[in-house]
């Protein structure tokens, strides 16, 4: 029994280890800029200037579906699955945009590389494109993110919006900033683009 106690607080030293490791390291990932404009108690509206991703299409209707096959034909290509091998940096968020018929899923490219530095994907499926400059109202939720989760803060932000007169456009996307293994201090988002008048 002594030795089932010991074995047990063993390993419960390495996972809490690794946890604490794991979130250091995510806060050395390069995360995508942006300008806070306005906080509010709910949500925050952001400009995000124009950016490089590697994006893929899918007829994926979920989260889950869309994640697993979008992250490894993009895994794929970051890690070396392009003309150069060369090995691209993993930043944060993961972008996500699930449609009734057409998703997309797109890793942010670290900032010093645009559409012609960047080497070819090897996969078809990953094409390379250039986001416009957007303001987004954007919310945060917490945990391990499930299709449920994502509809319930969508349309959170969605009646906000509303209840503000804050006019909006397009899909209203997910952004996922940390690894499946990271247990603690997750975090999530939804975003959507706003008509907004920089003046």
């Amino acid at each position: 029994m002594k030795i089932l106690i010991i074995i047990i607080c063993i390993v419960a030293g390495i996972f809490l280890v690794f946890q604490i490791y794991t979130a250091m390291s995510i806060k050395k990932t390069e995360t995508q800029a942006y300008q806070l404009i306005r906080e509010e108690k709910e949500f925050e509206i952001r400009y995000y200037p124009s950016a490089t991703m590697a994006m893929i299409t899918s007829s994926s209707k979920n989260y889950k579906e869309l994640g697993n096959s979008g992250f490894k034909k993009l895994a794929g290509y970051i890690f070396g699955g392009n003309n150069d091998k060369k090995q691209i940096a993993m930043t944060a968020p993961v972008h996500m945009e699930i449609g009734d018929s057409v998703s997309s899923m797109s890793f942010v490219m670290p900032s010093n590389y645009n559409k012609d530095n960047l080497p070819l994907p090897n996969n078809s499926d990953v094409v390379i494109k250039t986001t416009p400059d957007e303001y987004v109202a954007a919310i945060r939720f917490g945990g391990f993110a499930s299709s449920d989760n994502i509809k319930k803060h969508t349309e959170m932000l969605e009646k906000l919006l509303q209840e503000r007169h804050i006019s909006y456009y397009g899909h209203f996307r997910y952004l996922g900033y940390n690894p499946p293994y990271q247990l603690f201090g997750r975090r999530n988002e939804i975003v959507v683009a706003l008509n907004w008048d920089a003046k």
